[in-house]
């Protein structure tokens, strides 16, 4: 093992000089925050060689567990202590912010009102493409080939054949249709239901009347089938008040699909060190009287050369 890898992992030992400079180190850290803030010295920690850092306990509210710390330093050879750097740093047990989410992730389901608005992202795994004009069906619809064959092959495994309408016959259609019922809602009873429907999620509610646009135009919506299901919908937004439960056309709230696009969360910048800044040096001491030294203008002129 070199003496180099032995050097490293031993422990500094603290310069005593450094140690020793606790009031200076209290004196630093009063001027950043102001006396009454800074507690007790805590414990002082070799950074370096002649390299100590000073912790003080914070007592200003709000920043419970942290600790001022102040580090000080000397040159090789030299007893004057002086000041590196004063920060308010957190402790073991200290009260931190949480770690920052975008308000995309944080929203949760309930937290939209009457007016607010929900973009929808353009990849959103929710939504997929509707009718692109083309004569061949996408692979997930229901009305492609795939589909058909694996419905079929379901169908196999999980039911008896001998129970089961043949496909296309005028029981299948009825069955599909909620025909082979032995009785079905009358008019008065569609329009009842209707009623209360409208009166909870219709287009007199607070929350349509501040939409951006109405569900009959949003991806969210779940088409129905029978004669409500040209008034009505269910609503499949797990970020909408109407989430799960049958809603008229004209109904709308904020997270409708199409309402607008999420843009890409910003995050904030990192803090940077202000290096614009310039700090005033004295080239020269200032002249008195009783200094002895040579004035400027007394100094003869250098010869440079030129004629």
């Amino acid at each position: 093992m070199s003496a180099a890898t032995t050097r490293s992992r031993t422990p500094r030992t603290p310069d005593r000089l450094c140690v020793e400079a606790v009031e200076l180190a209290r004196a630093a850290a009063e001027e950043a925050a102001y006396p009454g803030v800074v507690g007790a010295h805590v414990s002082a920690v070799a950074e370096g060689d002649r390299v100590v850092t000073h912790f003080f306990e914070s007592k200003e509210p709000g920043y419970r567990g942290w600790r001022w710390a102040v580090t000080v330093t000397r040159a090789s050879r030299a007893k004057n202590v002086t000041l590196d750097e004063t920060v308010l740093l957190p402790g073991d047990d200290a009260l931190l912010a949480p770690e920052w989410v975008p308000w995309s992730e944080r929203l949760r389901p309930g937290d939209m009102g009457p007016g607010d608005l929900l973009p929808t992202d353009a990849e959103d795994l929710r939504l997929e493409p509707g009718w692109s004009g083309e004569d061949t069906p996408p692979p997930n619809s229901v009305v492609s080939t795939e589909m058909a064959e694996l419905v079929e092959a379901e169908d196999a495994d999980v039911t008896d054949r001998a129970v089961v309408p043949v496909r296309g016959s005028i029981t299948s259609v009825a069955e599909e249709l909620g025909m082979r019922r032995a009785r079905v809602l009358s008019r008065y009873g569609l329009h009842s239901a209707a009623d209360r429907w409208d009166e909870g999620f219709g287009a007199k509610t607070p929350m349509a009347q501040a939409a951006p646009a109405s569900c009959v135009s949003c991806g969210f919506l779940v088409a129905i089938g029978g004669s409500l299901g040209q008034a009505f919908g269910v609503c499949a937004n797990e970020f909408s008040p109407a989430d799960g439960r049958l809603v008229s056309l004209s109904y709308g709230c904020g997270g409708h699909s199409e309402a607008a696009v999420m843009p890409t969360p910003l995050r904030p910048a990192p803090p940077v060190l202000d290096s614009m800044a310039s700090d005033e040096f004295t080239l020269r001491p200032a002249e008195t009287a009783d200094t002895g030294s040579v004035p400027v203008s007394d100094l003869p002129a250098a010869d440079l050369g030129h004629s």
